[in-house]
């Protein structure tokens, strides 16, 4: 069974949304004090649950359209690429060499994966 292109590009979208969920959630918890309305009233945290939403509809929306477990979880994967370079954007932290290969690595076992 060949996975179509619209179901990868859906994994590539909810790698995004899942790591910019993450940093959402991490936000909205610096943001945050002790009491329960400041999470319950927090955009960010909202905005983070509104990301892993999209996730799913994506994952469903691949799925639907045939797409193969196999090739697709391997794409998610790349999350963790997003997350770095978000953490790089947002808070500053440095993408060391041993991440980048630690990238490079994700990304030939996703090629490798596919085949």
């Amino acid at each position: 069974m060949r996975t179509p292109l619209i179901s990868i590009l859906f994994f590539l979208i909810a790698s995004v949304a899942g790591a910019a969920g993450q940093y959402l959630y991490k936000s909205g918890a610096e943001a945050a004090n002790a009491g329960i309305w400041s999470y319950l009233l927090n955009l960010k945290l909202w905005a983070g649950v509104a990301c892993y939403i999209a996730v799913m509809v994506l994952f469903i929306a691949a799925f639907k359209r045939g797409g193969s477990p196999a090739v697709l979880y391997p794409i998610y994967a790349s999350t963790f690429i997003w997350a770095a370079v978000f953490g790089w954007l947002w808070y500053g932290i440095p993408i060391k060499a041993v991440n980048v290969a630690g990238m490079a690595c994700l990304v030939l076992g996703m090629l490798l994966m596919g085949l």
